[in-house]
Parts: structure tokens; C-alpha cells; sequence
């Protein structure tokens, strides 16, 4: 792992299992440098907090809102829609 707690995943890794296999080791062994992510602008890591947060609380927020019929469409829907494939 990496220090910002995320797991290493390089861009692409070459198709070939044998090429992949040294590319991981020379990742591993540090021969390669791990490319750093680009650095956030303050506005754009302040939205994307907020955005975040957002995110959590409206499927709750619009779950509260809906009546137990209108949720059971909703979820009829969705079924269909999953198994329709």
C-alpha cells in the first residue's frame, strides 16, 4: 500500500503474464517509481468533500421521503430492469 492508504494500481500492466509478473515485482522492489497522483486544487478537494457527503445522506434522505408504495415501484422496477438481462 501506498501512504495515502490506497492500494497500488499502475495505469496499464502489459498483457503478457510473464511481462506483468516482473512489472509487479519491479513495482514491489521500488526499481519503478510509482507515479504521484496529481495534487488537488483547494476548490475542487473542498467540493468533492462536500459532494461526498451529499452523496451519503440523500438515498436516505429521498428513502425517507418516499411512501412505502412508491419505494416498492421503485424496487419492482429495478428487479425487472436486473432481470430483464
Amino acid at each position: 500500500m501506498c501512504d495515502n492508504g490506497r492500494m497500488i494500481k499502475p495505469k496499464k500492466l502489459p498483457r503478457d503474464i510473464n511481462e506483468r509478473a516482473q512489472q509487479v515485482a519491479k513495482l514491489l522492489t521500488g526499481e519503478i517509481e510509482i507515479p504521484a497522483e496529481p495534487e488537488r486544487s483547494p476548490v475542487s478537494a473542498y467540493l468533492a468533500q462536500i459532494g461526498h457527503a451529499g452523496g451519503l445522506k440523500g438515498g436516505v434522505a429521498r428513502a425517507k421521503a418516499l411512501s412505502a408504495r412508491k419505494r416498492s415501484s421503485i424496487a419492482a422496477k429495478a428487479a425487472n430492469a436486473r432481470w430483464k438481462k
